[in-house]
């Protein structure tokens, strides 16, 4: 996953609003979003080559989502599954605190990532790049391939936009069409991460169309304060053509 942009506790009708694009190989085998048969309590797209999830929901509330932390270096670091950060907290019993309280301790048996959990009260925020754990305050955050908040231009227009959508009630199409602008940034607004120029202006826009690596699916998630909750998943191909949308909806349980 290579954009998340949050809304936390932001608007008076939606306790969670979540826009997000996964960015992956698209020779990486997955299943798209559904209620696992294992853990049928879990609303989340698998990936295949190491059973987690980029980003998920249960039925009793909680919500996870990773992203990498761009670093070259990284690559030639044997290490586990960072999508497991996400699945574990999912498929366990432990609040949000709790579970990335105890993930200091192994966080350097993993490659840079970012990790969002959330339950019903708290959404915290955790990085093996940054300083440990950080609970969130109400409000509107962005999260790419850096630490939350950089101000790379996606995250920037993704803030922006999400804002203007929370100014009335946001609908899953406005959200979707948030997700897939496909503008690059200037030469000047760009970061360096160690991937080149040309890489950097490819990586640059909020939906990546690659035929070899790019946005696999938007999504988009919307808990309301009511107990509601509405799941959309829209698939691209690797030419960026938009495939099926995925719906789900239904209310919080205990």
């Amino acid at each position: 996953m290579c954009l998340i942009l949050i809304a936390w506790q932001a608007h008076p009708d939606h306790a969670l609003l979540v826009a997000a694009n996964r960015d992956e190989f698209h020779s990486r085998p997955s299943e798209p979003a559904g209620f696992w048969a294992d853990r049928p309590s879990i609303l989340a797209g698998r990936d295949l080559e190491a059973m987690g999830t980029w980003l998920g929901v249960t039925r009793q509330g909680k919500f996870a989502a990773i992203t990498n932390y761009r670093d070259p270096r990284d690559a030639v670091q044997p290490a586990q599954s960072r999508g497991k950060l996400a699945s574990r907290y999912l498929e366990g019993d432990a609040s949000a605190a709790a579970y990335v309280s105890a993930l200091q301790t192994e966080r350097d048996a993993y490659r840079g990532f970012n990790l969002l959990a959330a339950d019903r009260s708290e959404l915290w925020w955790s990085s093996n790049r940054g300083n440990g754990a950080r609970r969130l305050a109400a409000g509107i955050y962005g999260l790419s391939n850096h630490l939350l908040d950089t101000d790379w231009p996606k995250v920037e227009r993704g803030k922006q936009g999400l804002r203007e959508a929370l100014r009335g009630n946001p609908a899953l199409e406005s959200l979707f069409e948030l997700l897939a602008r496909t503008d690059v940034a200037d030469d000047a607004d760009l970061p360096d991460t160690g991937v080149g120029l040309e890489r950097e202006r490819a990586l640059s826009p909020l939906r990546i169309v690659s035929s070899s690596y790019g946005t696999r699916c938007s999504t988009v998630l919307i808990v309301g304060h009511d107990g509601r909750v509405r799941f959309a998943e829209r698939a691209f191909s690797s030419e960026g053509r938009a495939r099926d949308t995925l719906r789900y909806e239904f209310s919080l349980s205990d």
